[in-house]
């Protein structure tokens, strides 16, 4: 009946929508439960869990892009970056490291890029729990790992067709579409998000910039929020919240680019690495990898200087 009600919604939003599933009911016992629990609640509270804090370079937890479904379990959320069925892609290729990376290696890279911070150790309690609560989620279903990337099923059929979608619309952008995003942030997600993208504490989380400490915020360069085709898939699947599909392309697309112009700490990748003594092997063939405001936007072959009309960003 929740499915059934769920897909007459996303007809009448006009989304193209997919059920994810839901959680097991029940954890598993003893050890591996205790780490299916340690794990929710890490990626719950990412940036202020004991085990976690110090890796994470900015004020966000898994939750904010791995959200809620309607079980409250995180990750269960029916829009792209789903976990449900994650477990079974793995191990899975990822173009953007060479290489066919394994579940850890992927939420473990998470913490370069969204999180801002540093790689944790592969064995360490933290990287276990962590992918052993994702795996709990995949629970029952059948393995399909996936040889073009390190995505779900159900990712896989949403994300690359929702980038491929976005990339020839973002490309086109202008000044113009950035003063239509600041408009479409204003009315639809400043609420939320605040005015200047620094997020209601312990609500919601932020979108850029620096607190008063002159601490960032929010996600780097590097991670796949702050490409713009990428985000905007993303946004177009889960934005506003409980309202996923309800945006138009092009407001999807303007307010990404607005997002995504404003200031946000650069991506190098070696700086994001442990020493190689304390980390052990990174499981990767792309070894130098960079990135600013300024670059990715000149990556769809926009002037980052022409979209914001001055000269703020490097």
């Amino acid at each position: 009946m929740r499915r059934i009600s769920k897909l007459i919604l996303g007809c009448i939003i006009g989304a193209s929508y997919m059920w994810a599933g839901s959680a097991p009911e029940k954890y598993p016992e003893g050890e591996v439960g205790r780490l299916v629990k340690l794990g929710e609640e890490i990626v719950s509270n990412t940036s202020t869990h004991p085990l976690t804090k110090d890796l994470v370079g900015n004020k966000l937890s898994c939750v904010n892009c791995h959200l809620r479904g309607d079980d409250g379990k995180p990750g269960t959320g029916d829009g792209i970056s789903s976990w449900i069925g994650t477990a079974t892609a793995f191990p899975a290729w990822s173009g953007r490291e060479k290489t066919v990376q394994t579940l850890q290696n992927r939420s473990n890279n998470c913490f370069m890029r969204s999180m801002n911070g540093k790689r944790p150790i592969i064995d360490s309690e933290a990287s276990l729990a962590i992918a052993t609560y994702i795996t709990w989620l995949s629970s029952g279903l059948p393995i399909q790992m996936n040889e073009k990337g390190p995505w779900s099923p159900h990712n896989t059929k949403l994300y690359p067709k929702g980038v491929k979608h976005f990339n020839p619309i973002v490309k086109k952008a202008t000044h113009a579409n950035y003063i239509a995003g600041k408009s479409v942030y204003e009315s639809k997600c400043a609420s939320c998000h605040g005015l200047n993208g620094e997020g209601i504490e312990g609500s919601f989380p932020p979108l850029w910039g620096k607190n008063d400490k002159g601490e960032w915020l929010a996600y780097n360069t590097g991670a796949g929020m702050s490409k713009l085709d990428k985000a905007a898939a993303w946004v177009k699947s889960n934005m506003p919240l409980g309202e996923g599909g309800s945006l138009s392309d092009q407001e999807v697309a303007d307010v990404v680019l607005y997002m995504n112009a404003q200031p946000r700490a650069d991506f190098d990748l070696q700086k994001m690495l442990l020493p190689r003594e304390e980390m052990g092997i990174y499981n990767a063939k792309v070894l130098e990898e960079k990135h600013t405001v300024r670059s990715n936007f000149k990556a769809f072959g926009l002037d980052i200087d022409g979209i914001r009309g001055d000269k703020l960003i490097k």
